[in-house]
């Protein structure tokens, strides 16, 4: 398959607001990118206007407030993938399908039991959570993480282990925790953690450069096979070096350092 045949499905609904970015990160990555309404796929919609999730090659969900993020962020818009789409969205994951979640699709991926997938593909009920920050508050800021997958996670793919990126953070709730007490235990033995957050020379993170408290200052996941992943920092915010908070001092012009990610997957599948 040819990069510019890949078929993005960047879902959406009331009260996600980065979809524009993701979805032009993936075009900037040689892909086909649609924004899509859930509406579109449950078929709540004009004819002309229904869409087919098996249709698509990646499934991307954007950061935001989906559904002003009532009674836990990504739980209502997890609820409503899970009702309509559930046996749709597992089928797509189980055929090797790559799903993203960034920030607030992150959190819907856990919700809907994709992340972290210790029990299977989709858990039947949420083994983890994305607690509000340590700091009780809003966290918007650049934020360093550095790549610590083994190879397992196809958004990685083409990013050497080790490799430090600056990629922002925007999230009040994004402390990855679980009840069960050997979880990082068991994401590091199967390869699931994908970014740490660190400081700007490589240390470990405190507060700010760990912005909400994560256990072992995790900042993304995958699931066994590799093919979802789910991360509270913002790679579509700085594909390009204009949007680097440094832009004018290091490198004015180029590709930023979330364009990596986008041009992971789709090298992948191309």
């Amino acid at each position: 398959m040819k990069p510019e045949e890949i078929r993005v499905c960047v879902l959406r609904i009331e009260g996600t607001n980065c979809e524009d970015e993701m979805a032009d990160a993936f075009r900037m990555a040689g892909a086909q990118a649609e924004k899509v309404h859930l509406k579109q796929l449950t078929g709540e919609t004009f004819p002309e206007m229904k869409r087919n999730l098996e249709d698509y090659d990646i499934l991307a969900l954007p950061g935001g407030f989906a559904a002003g993020d009532y009674v836990r962020a990504g739980a209502i818009f997890a609820a409503r993938i899970k009702s309509a789409l559930g046996r749709d969205v597992k089928k797509f994951v189980e055929d090797g399908k790559p799903v993203l979640g960034v920030c607030n699709g992150f959190q819907v991926l856990v919700e809907l039991g994709l992340l972290p997938a210790l029990d299977g593909t989709m858990s039947p009920v949420p083994t983890a959570a994305l607690y509000t920050n340590d700091s009780g508050r809003f966290e918007c800021r650049p934020t360093v993480v550095r790549n610590d997958n083994g190879g397992r996670c196809i958004f990685t793919s083409s990013v050497e282990r080790g490799k430090l990126m600056m990629i922002p953070s925007a999230h009040a709730e994004g402390r990855l925790m679980s009840r069960d007490l050997d979880f990082i235990r068991k994401l590091e033995e199967n390869d699931q953690v994908v970014f740490r957050y660190v400081r700007d020379d490589g240390g470990k993170a405190e507060y700010p450069w760990n912005p909400n408290g994560s256990e072992s200052d995790i900042a993304g996941i995958c699931n066994p096979a590799g093919n979802v992943m789910g991360m509270m920092p913002h790679p579509e915010r700085v594909v390009t070096r204009f949007t680097h908070p440094d832009w004018t001092r290091n490198c004015p012009g180029g590709e930023g350092d979330g364009l990596q990610i986008f041009r992971s997957v789709v090298d992948r599948l191309g």
